[in-house]
């Protein structure tokens, strides 16, 4: 299936358990490196272009890297009512944004880069969330036990808050995690 990768090693810049995880599960072999540098993008980048831009951010850090080399980087923003939602700081910022998503519908964008010495892919894919009325019992229950401060939105799908909170999702559920698994195969082929 990945004959024609066979040239590459393959570097995931990113350490995300939960990339890591979804990048086994495509059976691609790979390594891991640590992303270099400080997140940031221009304010007034439209909130659907800053994942896609902070993931090309990402891979642009990696500039002397060997003629064999693959690097796969990938950014998730949280957007509601069109502001982007980054990832809490304590506590209390992760249950005020829990408070904003309760009963509402979201964005979840994922940008990703692929880079190679001669070639640069990139693209974004973007699934909408909606959570249930959220109590206030609940988001502090889940902000104590499993602290998700970073994550951007302050959650993570496949945790317990999208278990019982999650009523509808348009789009890829791998996306939300933080990878779009399609559409990394897909762009793979072009390698």
């Amino acid at each position: 299936m990945y004959s024609h990768l066979e040239k590459y090693k393959i570097v995931l810049a990113s350490n995300s358990p939960r990339r890591q995880q979804l990048l086994r599960d495509l059976d691609i072999s790979f390594t891991v490196q640590s992303s270099l540098g400080e997140e940031t993008f221009p304010v007034d980048l439209d909130v659907e272009e800053v994942a896609e831009y902070l993931a090309v951010q990402k891979a642009d850090w990696f500039d002397d890297f060997d003629q064999n080399e693959l690097y796969i980087t990938s950014d998730t923003t949280v957007v509601l009512d069109e502001e982007v939602l980054g990832k809490p700081i304590d506590a209390e910022e992760a249950k005020k944004v829990l408070e904003a998503l309760s009963d509402t519908k979201h964005k979840v964008i994922t940008g990703y880069c692929l880079k190679s010495k001669d070639q640069q892919i990139s693209g974004a894919d973007v699934t909408q969330v909606k959570f249930k009325k959220l109590t206030a019992e609940e988001i502090s229950y889940y902000v104590d036990n499993y602290k998700p401060f970073d994550k951007a939105g302050s959650y993570g799908i496949q945790e317990w808050i999208g278990m019982i909170g999650i009523k509808e999702i348009k789009g890829s559920y791998f996306t939300v995690m933080g990878l779009p698994t399609h559409q990394i195969f897909e762009k793979l082929k072009e390698f």
